[in-house]
C-alpha cells in the first residue's frame, strides 16, 4: 500500500512520523513545493526506521509525479492560523493551494482516496471534492476525530479518569459551531451528565469547541499538530488496512440529517473503497439545529469560493 502526503509542515510531518510508527503502509511519499524541505523531513524520518524495526520506503520529493500509485493521499498543504485569526479568515489563500493540490492528485492518483486536512476544513474538501470530481465516498475531511479525541481527554481531565474509558462524539462544522454531544458522552458506560455538574460539562463543551484556538494562542507562531496528524493517520490506516473503523469524518451530505450539499463531520465507516457508510441516527430539536447552523456556516463559505 502507498500513502502520500501532500504538505512538509507541522501537521504533514506529523503524519509522515504517526504513519511509519503505526506502519500502516509499506511506501510513504511526503511532497513540498519548497526545495529539499520534503526531501530533509523524508531522510530524518527514514534515519528512524532502524531504531522503530520498520522496512518502509520514506521519499520526500518536489514532484507530483510521486503521488502515482498512491492508494491514499493526504492533503495537509495550506496557510496555518496565526493568533487571532479564524479558520474562516484562511478561506481564500488556502482554496487556491489545496485547488492545485486536487489537480495534481487528479492527474497522478485517479484512483486514491484524498483526506483533506488544510482549513478551514470542510470548505477546502468541497474544493477538492470539485477539482477531482471523485465520488463522494473517496474524498474526506479529517475533523472530528481530532475534536472527538480533545472532547474525551477534557472529559477525563475533570474526572481523573483515563481517557481511553471515555467515549464522545462531536458532529458539525470543523469550527466553532461545532456539536459535541453531551447525552452520547459517557465513562464506561456512565452518563457523563450524571458524573459532573452541568456548570462543568458547559465548560468542557465549549473548550472542545476553541480547543484549537487555544493551541494556536499559545504557541505564537503555529497550531496544533500532533493529535492532528494522529487523526489523520487513523483514517488512513481504517482505509488502507480496510479496518472497518467508525469515525467522525467531514463528508458530503446528500439528505442524511436532512442536509445536502455541504461537507459536515458525522460518523462514518472507513473501509478499503473509502466512505462505506454513512451511520445516521436521531438527534434532539437543540442538536439538529445546531447541526443546521454549522451548516449554514459552510454554505456560506462555498458561495465564497470560485472554482
Amino acid at each position: 500500500m502507498k500513502l502520500s502526503i501532500i504538505g512538509a509542515g507541522a501537521v504533514g510531518t506529523s503524519c509522515a512520523q504517526w504513519a511509519v510508527v503505526k506502519e500502516v503502509a509499506e511506501e510513504i511519499v511526503l511532497i513540498d513545493i519548497v526545495p529539499g524541505l520534503a526531501k530533509g523531513k523524508a531522510l530524518d524520518l527514514a534515519h528512524s526506521l532502524p531504531l522503530l524495526s520498520r522496512s518502509i520506503k520514506v521519499e520526500g520529493t518536489e514532484d507530483f509525479s510521486a503521488l502515482s500509485g498512491s492508494d491514499v493521499v493526504i492533503i495537509t498543504a495550506g496557510k496555518p492560523r496565526t493568533p487571532g485569526m479564524s479558520r474562516e479568515e484562511l478561506l481564500k489563500i488556502n482554496a487556491d493551494i489545496v485547488k492545485s493540490c486536487a489537480e495534481n492528485v487528479k492527474r497522478y492518483a485517479p484512483d486514491s482516496i484524498v483526506i483533506v486536512v488544510s482549513n478551514p476544513l470542510d470548505a477546502m474538501v468541497y474544493v477538492a471534492y470539485k477539482v477531482t470530481g471523485f465520488s463522494r465516498e473517496r474524498v474526506i475531511g479529517m475533523a472530528g476525530v481530532l475534536d472527538s479525541a480533545r472532547y474525551r481527554y477534557f472529559i477525563a481531565e475533570a474526572l481523573g479518569v483515563s481517557p481511553a474509558d471515555v467515549s464522545a462524539l462531536v458532529l458539525g462544522i470543523h469550527g466553532d459551531h461545532m456539536v459535541p454531544l453531551v447525552r452520547l458522552a459517557n465513562v464506561a458506560g456512565v452518563p457523563i451528565t450524571q458524573l459532573l455538574s452541568q456548570e462543568k460539562v458547559e465548560e468542557i463543551v465549549k473548550r472542545t469547541k476553541y480547543g484549537g484556538g487555544e493551541i494556536v494562542n499559545l504557541l505564537k507562531t503555529g497550531s496544533a499538530f500532533i493529535t492532528p496528524g494522529l487523526a489523520t493517520i487513523e483514517m488512513a490506516e481504517s482505509i488502507l488496512k480496510d479496518a472497518k473503523r467508525v469515525l467522525t469524518c467531514s463528508v458530503l451530505l446528500q439528505g442524511e440529517y436532512g442536509i445536502s450539499g455541504v461537507f459536515l463531520g458525522v460518523p462514518v465507516i472507513l473501509g478499503r473503497k473509502g466512505v462505506e457508510r454513512i451511520l445516521e441516527f436521531d438527534l434532539l430539536p437543540e442538536e439538529r439545529e445546531a447541526l443546521l447552523a454549522g451548516a449554514k456556516v459552510c454554505e456560506a463559505l462555498i458561495s465564497q469560493l470560485e472554482l
